[in-house]
């Protein structure tokens, strides 16, 4: 899991999380010093549903998956966090276990800040408040935009929105991106089967949306075409 250690000023989370940026150097350093930061491998849990946390966690690098698991086992994944998102200020801010699971998908390394120095912060910096409920909204925003995908959208169409938000944050060169979960969590982030996805795919490459080069290397070559169907 790797050791917890102080990050430094230089490289911290801090600086790559919108919500932390104009604040004043002393600010900066109040939080520095109480923020803490730990490695993790992939397929670490990083809490769990139920849990209790007073702590809100920023991904400096990697990659986090939100999913839930049913009584029967089965897992639905709710959300994923790519670098410089944060998360778990449900728990921190409602004083709540957290909703979901959080599972790193690639080796991640993870700012946490304690909830009482966060909310001194807040309090100190109205700007960095407004900020912060910026972002709060943003993402219900977003959660609400993504409800009306599952609900209105067909498959093709909530695929080509996932391909071109993974396309966004995390190509290389070129439109090429891994896909960074499988083929089978992919298929459960948009609501449809494994076979469903597969066939759809298929199809993009056949219109030459896509290349698919590899079992989960995609290189997107058509993004007006792909932005047409995904209703962008």
């Amino acid at each position: 899991m790797g050791c917890t250690q102080n990050c430094n000023l230089s490289s911290t989370c801090l600086n790559v999380v919108p919500i932390f940026q104009g604040m004043t150097q002393d600010d900066l350093a109040i939080l520095q010093g109480v923020v803490t930061s730990r490695r993790f491998n992939k397929g670490e849990i990083v809490f769990r549903e139920g849990e209790s946390s007073k702590a809100l966690f920023i991904i400096q690098k990697g990659l986090i998956k939100l999913a839930k698991v049913s009584v029967d086992g089965k897992e639905q994944i709710i959300r994923l966090q790519f670098e410089g998102d944060f998360f778990g200020q449900f728990s921190l801010l409602q004083n709540e276990n957290h909703y979901a699971n959080a599972e790193t998908l690639e080796e991640t390394i993870i700012c946490t800040i304690e909830k009482q120095p966060f909310i001194e912060a807040l309090e100190r910096s109205p700007n960095m408040a407004l900020r912060f409920i910026s972002a709060l909204n943003n993402r219900l925003h977003h959660a609400d935009e993504w409800m009306s995908v599952l609900s209105l959208m067909d498959v093709e169409q909530r695929l080509a929105r996932v391909i071109l938000l993974f396309s966004e944050k995390l190509a290389i060169a070129n439109g090429q991106f891994t896909l960074p979960i499988s083929k089978k969590d992919l298929a459960s982030l948009i609501g449809t089967t494994p076979e469903t996805l597969s066939r759809k795919l298929v199809a993009f490459v056949e219109k030459q949306i896509l290349v698919l080069k590899q079992r989960r290397d995609i290189q997107v070559v058509d993004q007006d075409k792909l932005k047409l169907i995904a209703g962008l």
